[in-house]
């Protein structure tokens, strides 16, 4: 069984005009059609048919991130995503990248807190080469011992590299360590060092069987292919890929913050910085919208509140920003600050609470909501106009959501948002008791 559903996407930024019904863009734009179908073994499939260049992206999401994770196997997700990459029963060690590019093809996937994606781009002509590719590695990832321990070195120095000689990454680890005291989102997507150390092949096989089935999937096709074509090939290939019991969910819920946590992380380095981090909503909260538009007033260039405050008037930091990622579970709403020489980390952290204080008291400008919420739907399309945006964007949003048909409503619900909704999201979220601070505190080279 398979249906279509007709999206409607803007190449330009228009007029913001109310009353539109949900999936549709006012204005000329483009139209394509999302065609869904699901397999006897649990595959769901979205397939976008787009002739405007002869190139195909084809993605794989997979319901499985750190967030799936548990003591002892951290990391676990990440790497199994390296393992994709190092053969299969009928493809073997790196001969999924080397077959794909020497077709004119290219791949890449990676890992979150909430999912797992895997995808190629390639020349229409070679698709079933490439569900052939995919589907092998989905039925029998090999896990051959000798490449698990090869590949654990890979991670690990990667680890090392971005997390453990990295000041941003130290104190992005150690924010969400303070922040989250029950939640899996405490620990980093690259996993603890120690949990890579003893990680094992049978604790691989095991993840992959719950996490890596065609149940726990979604393929999404966009591109130069005719739809009837392209499900005759996922049916061949995918067909006889068992489905598996379905995952077990994740019930532990964050409490709730009663006080002000506050860390520091020793390094050596030239600028103090600092981290605050305050508990938010998850992605199907309706208060995500009004922080989209609440982070893009803070951050959306150097006429918005940070930079105009931090960096041009108090001339106190080199760069300020304001982070907030939508995650299934409730995420944190991060504001950095780097201080310029000589200027101590608190004096940030004073003016990040002055800039939140005054939003909090006065709301924001007509012209910056407007700026903000016309940078938020220019984004948005602009994400779309490619076969691999609108394949990666379906995808995310049905991980997230759990219904890619979100996509439909965003536009809407940012449009919606007013000055006064920004001032009770800031209001609601960003309170001293729900917050988090990490310093820098500087220490000299060791010689």
């Amino acid at each position: 069984m398979k249906r279509t559903v007709l999206i409607t996407a803007l190449i330009l930024s228009l007029p913001l005009v109310p009353g539109l019904l949900a999936g549709e863009f006012d204005g000329a734009g483009v139209k394509f059609e999302v065609t869904e179908a699901k397999l006897d073994n649990g595959l769901k499939i979205l397939l976008v048919e787009d002739h405007s260049v002869p190139v195909i992206s084809y993605y794989t999401f997979f319901r499985v991130g750190a967030r799936n994770e548990r003591p002892g196997i951290t990391g676990i997700s990440h790497f199994l995503e390296h393992m994709m990459f190092n053969g299969a029963e009928k493809y073997g060690p790196k001969e999924f990248d080397r077959i794909l590019e020497s077709n004119g093809g290219y791949s890449n996937a990676f890992t979150s807190k909430d999912m797992t994606a895997y995808y190629e781009d390639f020349a229409s002509d070679i698709l079933e080469l490439a569900v052939d590719l995919d589907s092998d590695r989905l039925r029998s990832l090999a896990l051959d011992p000798k490449y698990i321990v090869s590949e654990m070195g890979v991670v690990q120095e990667e680890r090392r590299l971005s997390i453990d000689n990295s000041i941003q990454g130290r104190m992005f680890e150690e924010l969400y360590s303070l922040a989250f005291m029950a939640h899996p989102y405490s620990w980093p997507v690259l996993g603890w060092m120690s949990d890579l150390d003893e990680m094992g092949r049978e604790d691989c096989v095991e993840y992959f069987r719950t996490y890596y089935a065609p149940n726990n999937a979604v393929l999404i096709v966009s591109g130069d292919f005719e739809t009837d074509q392209a499900l005759d090939l996922i049916h061949l290939y995918y067909d006889d890929v068992p489905a598996q019991d379905p995952p077990e969910p994740v019930r532990t819920r964050e409490p709730e913050q009663k006080g002000e946590r506050r860390s520091q992380v020793h390094m050596p380095g030239e600028l103090q910085e600092v981290l605050i981090g305050y508990h938010g909503p998850e992605v199907k909260s309706d208060d995500v919208y009004a922080l989209d538009v609440l982070q893009q007033v803070l951050d959306g260039g150097e006429s918005c509140r940070l930079y105009r405050s931090l960096v041009r008037e108090l001339e106190i930091a080199v760069y300020s920003y304001a982070y907030f990622p939508w995650r299934i579970d409730p995420e944190l709403f991060v504001f950095g600050v780097k201080m310029k020489p000589g200027i101590c980390a608190s004096e940030g952290e004073k003016a990040v609470y002055a800039v939140i204080d005054s939003i909090v008291r006065c709301g924001v400008t007509d012209e910056e909501l407007k700026k903000a919420k016309n940078k938020l739907e220019a984004d948005f399309l602009r994400s779309m106009q490619t076969v691999n945006g609108k394949a990666y964007k379906i995808g995310r949003y049905e991980i997230l959501f759990g219904d890619y048909h979100e996509i439909f409503r965003v536009q809407d619900r940012y449009r919606a948002v007013t000055s006064d909704d920004i001032k009770a999201v800031a209001e609601k979220y960003f309170k001293p008791d729900n917050r988090n601070v990490v310093t820098l505190v500087l220490e000299k080279e060791e010689s």
